[in-house]
C-alpha cells in the first residue's frame, strides 16, 4: 500500500471526490505524487454485451493466476444516471457480489451524472486515488452508451471493446468510433451461434476503420508490423458466464502492455492523456468562471433573443463572451 489509508478512508475520499466536497482537491494534490504505478484498463461496449460479468471474471482471474503474488484489483463501474432524478441503480455491485469475499478486490460504482463519454466526470480522480492507495490493476467499466463511449481512452492505458454475436453492433461500432479506441476486442458470449460471423465482420471493420483516433497514424488498423510501429487489436473469443477464454484475454492485454513499453507508444499516450485532462478541466473552470461573471440580466436577455430567433446561438455565445471584457 502506497499510503497509510484504510479501505474506509479510501471509500470516504471517493465519495468526497464524486460530490466535489471541500478538501477533496487538497487530498488529491497530496496523493498525486504517489500515482503512476497502476495498470488502468477500460472495458466498454454496447449494453447487453456482458461487460459486468466479463469484468468480474477478469478480476477473479488476475487474482488467481499470480499465485502468492496476487495483484490488488480495483473495479470502477460507471452506471447511467436517471435524467430525471440524477440517481443511478448502481447494479454492478449486485452483479459482482461473488467478488466481495476477496479482500484484494475493491468495487466502486459511480453514477455518470449526465457526463458524456460513458465516464463520470470524477472518474479520473477516483482512479488516481485507487492508484495512490496501491492497487496494481484498475478496471473501468463504462455505462454502455453507444457513441458516447470513447472517452474511456482518455483515462485507460488499454481499452477492451466488448461485442456479442448476433447483436448486429459491428457496423454501429465503426460509425461510433468505438473500434478506433480498441486495443483488444473481446467477443463475449462466444458459446452462442453467430460468433464466426461476428468475428469476420469485426475483422472487416478493422480493415476499413479510420486510423486517426486513439492509436495515432494507422496504428488502429495495422498489426504489429515488420518495423514494430503498428498495432492491430486482437479479437479474443470469451464466454464470461462459462469462464472460457479469460486467460487468453488477459494474455492479449499483457501483450498490449509490452507493446506500449517496447515501442514508446505508452509514453506518447501518457502525454496525450495529460494534455487532454488539463484541457478538459480548463474548459470546465473557464465555463464556471464565465457563468459567475455574466450577469443574470444579460444571460436571460440572450436566452430570450435566441428563443425568439432574433439571435443565433453562436452569436449569443460571442455576445456573452464580449460582456466579460477579457
Amino acid at each position: 500500500m502506497s499510503l497509510n489509508l484504510t479501505r474506509r478512508d479510501l471509500a470516504r475520499l471517493i465519495t468526497r471526490i464524486e460530490n466535489g466536497e471541500r478538501g477533496a482537491q487538497e487530498a488529491l494534490n497530496a496523493l498525486y505524487p504517489h500515482t503512476g504505478r497502476a495498470r488502468v484498463i477500460g472495458i466498454t461496449g454496447a449494453p447487453g454485451s456482458g461487460k459486468s460479468t466479463l469484468v468480474s471474471e477478469m478480476a477473479r482471474a488476475w487474482r488467481l493466476r499470480s499465485g502468492l503474488d496476487q495483484p490488488q484489483v480495483a473495479i470502477v463501474a460507471v452506471d447511467p444516471s436517471s435524467p430525471f432524478s440524477g440517481g443511478a441503480i448502481l447494479g454492478d455491485r449486485i452483479r459482482m457480489r461473488d467478488l466481495y469475499g476477496d479482500s484484494g478486490i475493491f468495487i466502486r460504482s459511480m453514477a455518470s451524472r449526465g457526463a458524456l463519454g460513458g465516464i463520470a466526470a470524477a472518474t479520473a480522480d477516483v482512479v488516481s486515488a485507487l492508484d495512490a492507495y496501491g492497487f496494481e490493476i484498475v478496471l473501468i467499466e463504462t455505462v454502455g452508451a453507444g457513441q458516447l463511449e470513447v472517452d474511456v481512452a482518455r483515462i485507460a492505458q488499454t481499452v477492451i471493446v466488448v461485442e456479442a454475436p448476433g447483436a448486429g453492433d459491428e457496423v454501429q461500432a465503426v460509425k461510433a468510433g468505438i473500434l478506433e479506441i480498441a486495443d483488444v476486442i473481446a467477443v463475449n458470449k462466444a458459446d452462442r451461434e453467430g460468433v464466426a460471423q461476428t468475428i469476420s465482420a469485426l475483422q472487416s471493420a478493422l480493415d476499413i476503420a479510420p486510423a486517426n483516433g486513439h492509436h495515432g497514424a494507422r496504428a488502429a488498423t495495422e498489426l504489429a508490423s515488420d518495423d514494430g510501429t503498428g498495432w492491430r487489436p486482437p479479437i479474443v473469443k470469451v464466454s464470461a458466464l462459462n469462464r472460457e477464454g479469460i486467460v487468453e484475454l488477459l494474455a492479449a492485454v499483457d501483450t498490449h502492455r509490452d507493446y506500449l513499453v517496447a515501442t514508446g507508444e505508452g509514453e506518447r499516450r501518457y502525454q496525450q492523456r495529460i494534455e487532454s485532462d488539463i484541457k478538459a478541466r480548463l474548459r470546465e473552470l473557464l465555463l464556471q468562471t464565465a457563468m459567475r461573471r455574466i450577469t443574470q440580466i444579460d444571460y436571460q436577455a440572450v436566452l430570450a433573443a435566441v428563443g425568439q430567433r432574433s439571435l443565433h446561438p453562436a452569436e449569443a455565445a460571442l455576445k456573452l463572451l464580449d460582456s466579460l471584457h477579457l
